[in-house]
């Protein structure tokens, strides 16, 4: 198109660090694609075992499925027991912190990841997800980059989260906003919401 002026041919992420080797991010994508993809469902500390060999800090009594999939598993922090459901994509060239007690449930997608659309030649932009201990983020629930998902606070099932939940909240929709809160607003609650968002 004559009017076009995005240049996709000048792309480069020339200023943007993968953390690792070429060869080490290749040996990462073969292991998640075999030995990882391919281990038996109950299988959770051979999984851990995995993603702390590449790197992952992963707390005790983690549980990720084995369908889950992350880009760089060593930007990638899960605090003790939290669950990752089915098919849950960590697109980690940013960090992604998941805290304690937390859920991702299947099909979420965790993106630390977007595009400048102002620049002609499609500039990357990376910032890093925050899930704090207890949230839950429930089925295909998409999560922008440099959101941060406060203390025990739930976003609904295929909602879209473009901006900061605060502890104790439910929010759902396209895009995600405030339901109600999780549990009755206490004095330790509104604290805890003052502190974190």
């Amino acid at each position: 198109m004559k009017n076009n002026r995005i240049r996709l041919d000048q792309y480069n992420q020339d200023g943007y660090s993968r953390g690792k080797s070429g060869w080490f991010i290749l040996l990462w994508w073969l292991v998640q694609g075999s030995l990882f993809r391919f281990s038996l469902h109950p299988m959770y500390q051979w999984r851990n075992f995995l993603l702390r060999l590449f790197g992952a800090r992963i707390g005790k009594g983690v549980q990720v499925r084995p369908t889950a999939r992350f880009t760089y598993p060593w930007k990638v922090t899960i605090g003790d027991y939290s669950w990752v459901g089915d098919h849950v994509e960590f697109y980690s060239l940013d960090h992604i912190e998941v805290g304690e007690h937390c859920i991702v449930s299947q099909n979420s997608y965790l993106c630390t990841g977007t595009h400048n659309i102002h620049d002609v030649k499609f500039g990357l932009i990376t910032k890093p997800i925050k899930i704090c201990d207890g949230a839950w983020i429930a089925s295909d629930v998409f999560v922008n980059p440099g959101i941060t998902i406060g203390v025990m606070s739930i976003v609904a099932a295929r909602s879209t989260v473009t901006r900061d939940v605060p502890s104790n909240e439910i929010h759902a929709g396209l895009p995600a906003r405030f339901v109600k809160n999780r549990f009755e607003v206490t004095e330790e609650i509104q604290r805890l919401k003052e502190v974190l968002i």
